[in-house]
């Protein structure tokens, strides 16, 4: 793993016409390329190169393998990994033969799927019902009760259904029970079979009754009916499924190559294609190129640093176990080219902050059984749509769950119990006030903890901001931006200011005679800050007036000190809610435990407390994996994180979706 970005290379070549696919080929198979159409020629001759046209556009073969995967997902069939094999063996398209054998398959089907709308339609239609008699909204609700003078019933049922509802029609009185908003529709049709309402008080007041037990009736059937007709759906996709497979393939692979083509522009008997490609593969394509084509080929290598940042791709080399922690990164954003890789010091950051906010051993061992459960459902169902508990958090919860832990080994906590003695301090105990030995005795000692820990992970920050300017041979804002050196050093001298005041009491001041001078030796960097940016601005062709440089040299003054010491002092304090959680979990299981003891009923003393802890594991878990995000987003990402870079993406075989 890298601390920074994948380093880049820029590949641009010029084929024989007659070796192209097999140059596609080879590059689809390897996967590490990222094509991007040629920019670098001079406009001349860009004029004289034709684009890439194909018997079958990209967007057909797209729609193709869509109509696919739509059919393969209704037989809860897996889509292959494509192999080398597809691409050696590639067969060529034959999109009239595919449309025949999925338009057979569909005609099949239709007859099932019109049949599941209907009874989909019904279930809503009845499920809406039930609900507003549920919720006593009875108003929304028409209920009848009579019948007939002229007419067949069967008849008026018939017509009745087609609107939906209840309909009672075995015995005399009849029932009707729909919804309000169709009620104009029902007095109608009701009006040419002669209905008359019952006055039977007793058919009055049991119709309502027998009508829901008839919806929830026909509710159940309705969804038994609709498991079979999935069953069968299933099934009948299936015994096809090899055809299927077989055509996805064949048209993914070739979807893959015309997109790679789409970049290609071409002479009279050559190819020319460009893309990026990580530095320590640029040998491996070299060679891969010049076996496909038998040495027909021009290849050219541009380094990254040649080209500007925001062109260049990024590709962030963390270790796969690192992969939630990537996410959360790509989150946020993309990082710049060449600048530090955020992954590793955001897994770090983010676990501490939250073993620190939710200490507890047995919590943090539920959380972990939760996310390695979940994992596994997930892995055996890779179809399953993603739950409350999606795939991402429960890859994440592997983490968190050890972490937490630790940290309740650390303060010796297990369900809120002090089972183990703690390795650092009982953290229960200090919030309750009981005397402890040690250096930690109070919640203010806690608060403090938290205030140094913020302190680390913000210069932490500003010297990983150093890094990224000094590699960026951006040395002006190295030493003069409020991230850079001078924001660095007074915001130390703050904290050495604040560390004194407080130790004394918060009666003096402290004082030292080096104070003095570096406070003002900062002050005039950020003054002259101005006219130093001026003068590099006029070199660069972009002169100011001395009228304007003087008026940004006081404001950016003003509000560059204001944001060194109230921004810094803002972010260090925002850390002090990594305490107010932890005192806050803690709090919440002593009074939960407390409420335990009132019913002196064993059975609802372990009840008190099972539902206690799962709602401290839901909503502590949360708000604490929420303030982590939140103080790596807002406190520590700010300092040096710089974004909007574009994301590296190789068209390869385990491409999951390809963008023109």
């Amino acid at each position: 793993m890298s601390i920074f970005t994948r380093k880049m290379k820029m590949l641009t070549a010029v084929v024989m016409e007659s070796d192209k696919d097999n140059v596609v080929k080879a590059l689809l198979e390897k996967g590490i390329m990222e094509f991007v159409h040629i920019g670098s020629l001079p406009s001349d001759k860009m004029a004289k190169l034709a684009e890439h046209s194909s018997s079958v556009p990209k967007a057909v073969l797209t729609d193709m393998r869509v109509r696919v995967e739509s059919l393969l997902k209704e037989g809860g069939i897996a889509l292959p990994e494509l192999s080398g094999d597809a691409i050696q063996s590639l067969p060529p398209l034959d999109m009239e033969n595919y449309r025949r054998t999925l338009d057979k398959l569909s005609l099949s089907l239709q007859s099932v799927r019109d049949r599941q709308r209907e009874i989909n339609q019904d279930i809503n239609a009845l499920e809406e019902i039930i609900r507003y008699s549920t919720e006593k909204k009875n108003d929304y609700l028409d209920l009848r009760v009579g019948v007939t003078t002229h007419g067949s019933s069967d008849d008026l049922l018939k017509r009745l259904q087609q609107i939906g509802g209840v309909f009672l029609f075995s015995s005399k009185p009849y029932i009707s029970l729909t919804l309000r908003r169709d009620s104009a529709r029902v007095t109608e049709i009701m009006d040419k079979f002669g209905w008359t309402e019952s006055t039977e008080s007793e058919a009055q007041k049991s119709a309502m009754g027998e009508a829901l037990g008839e919806a929830k009736a026909a509710v159940e059937s309705g969804r038994n009916e609709l498991e079979k007709l999935s069953n069968d759906v299933r099934d009948r996709v299936r015994n096809v499924s090899s055809d299927l497979l077989a055509i996805w393939s064949n048209v993914r692979v070739h979807e893959l190559c015309e997109h790679i083509e789409s970049y290609f522009s071409y002479t009279r008997n050559t190819t020319l294609f460009s893309g990026w490609v990580p530095a320590e593969y640029a040998d491996d394509i070299t060679s891969l190129i010049s076996k496909v084509t038998g040495g027909r080929c021009i290849i050219e290598w541009t380094d990254a640093d040649e080209m500007p940042r925001e062109e260049v791709p990024v590709e962030m080399t963390s270790p796969k176990i690192l992969k939630p922690f990537e996410r959360m990164v790509n989150n946020y954003s993309t990082p710049e080219y060449g600048s530090i890789n955020p992954t590793p010091f955001t897994a770090v950051a983010y676990l501490v902050m939250f073993a620190l906010m939710f200490a507890d051993l047995g919590q943090g061992f539920i959380l972990l059984l939760v996310g390695l459960v979940g994992s596994w459902i997930y892995k055996k169902n890779p179809t399953k749509k993603d739950g409350i508990i999606s795939r991402y958090l429960c890859s994440l919860l592997i983490f968190l769950g050890p972490a937490s832990m630790v940290g309740g080994l650390l303060f010796g906590s297990c369900f809120g119990f002090e089972l183990l003695p703690a390795l650092w301090f009982p953290y229960e105990k200090v919030v309750a006030g009981d005397p402890v030995e040690g250096l930690v005795q109070d919640i203010y000692d806690i608060l403090g903890i938290t205030i140094k820990f913020g302190i680390v992970v913000i210069y932490l920050g500003l010297f990983l901001n150093w890094i990224n300017l000094f590699r960026k041979k951006r040395y002006f804002e190295l030493v003069f931006d409020k991230n850079g050196i001078v924001g660095g050093v007074m915001y130390a001298l703050g904290i050495w200011f604040a560390w004194g005041f407080v130790a004394s009491g918060y009666k003096t001041f402290p004082s030292a005679p080096f104070f003095a001078p570096v406070l003002i030796t900062c002050l005039l960097l950020i003054v002259i800050k101005g006219p130093i940016g001026a003068v590099i601005n006029a070199r660069n062709g972009k002169k100011e007036g001395i009228g304007r440089i003087i008026i940004d040299t006081v404001m950016d003054f003003l509000v560059e000190v204001l944001e060194i010491f109230s921004g810094l002092l803002s972010n260090t304090l925002s850390f002090m809610r990594v305490a107010g959680l932890g005192i806050a979990h803690a709090s919440l299981m002593s009074a939960f435990y407390q409420i335990a003891d009132m019913p002196g009923n064993i059975v609802l003393q372990i009840l008190i407390m099972l539902i206690g802890n799962v709602l401290v594991i839901v909503l502590e878990g949360l708000s604490a994996g929420i303030q982590s995000l939140r103080l790596n987003y807002y406190e520590f990402f700010t300092k040096y994180f710089t974004g909007h870079g574009m994301a590296f993406e190789p068209v390869g075989l385990k491409s999951k979706a390809v963008a023109d």
